[in-house]
């Protein structure tokens, strides 16, 4: 499920490698997990690193709920079945189809943490791209929650996930994070495109 993922490059080389700015202040985090502040960038603005929440909460809800995957397929391949190709039912989730139309985001990683089904993150495996790229972009959207009791706001992530490649095939992992390549980043920050 995609629940950690690590970030240890340095503010600097973030900003370089997707040619962004910010004034943030994170530390390198070896385990970023729900509820964690971590940068991303968002296609309300997309020059720019900020810090945002991980752990999803939609605009409409009356709690925050912090989930940490959004499923491509909606409620389509429950079985997940690694060969699925039908349709990307996100965009008519309740939860998510505001956000997948209109908020999406890039969240910068180094790698991610993921464990087999039968015994999850007591069995940790950590993930690089076989090609070393460092960092590399999950594909994610956003959504800013008030709360409507003391108004305090709060703008969360979640990452997207897809069916399993073969490495997290081989790992034992029925899912697998939505990882962006670098020419794709843009496109996926372009909220003007079709989501069909």
């Amino acid at each position: 499920m995609c629940g950690r993922y690590t970030l240890m490059t340095k503010l600097k080389a973030i900003e370089k490698r997707f040619n962004v700015s910010g004034n943030i202040q994170f530390e390198p985090n070896t385990n970023i997990s729900n509820g964690e502040l971590a940068p991303v960038i968002t296609n309300e603005n997309p020059d720019c690193l900020q810090l945002f929440q991980f752990g999803f909460t939609p605009f409409w809800s009356d709690k925050k709920t912090y989930v940490i995957n959004a499923r491509s397929e909606g409620d389509k391949n429950k079985k997940n079945d690694p060969y699925y190709t039908g349709s990307k039912e996100i965009i008519q989730k309740p939860m998510f189809r505001k956000s997948i139309r209109s908020k999406r985001c890039i969240i910068p990683a180094d790698c991610f943490i993921e464990g087999p089904s039968t015994t999850k993150l007591n069995n940790p495996f950590v993930v690089y791209l076989t090609n070393k790229q460092r960092p590399f972009a999950f594909a994610g959207i956003w959504d800013e929650w008030i709360d409507k009791y003391t108004a305090e706001q709060t703008k969360s992530f979640v990452i997207i996930k897809t069916v399993a490649n073969t490495l997290l095939q081989q790992i034992g992992h029925p899912r697998s994070p939505v990882i962006l390549h670098p020419e794709e980043e843009s496109v996926w920050l372009d909220s003007s495109l079709s989501t069909t």
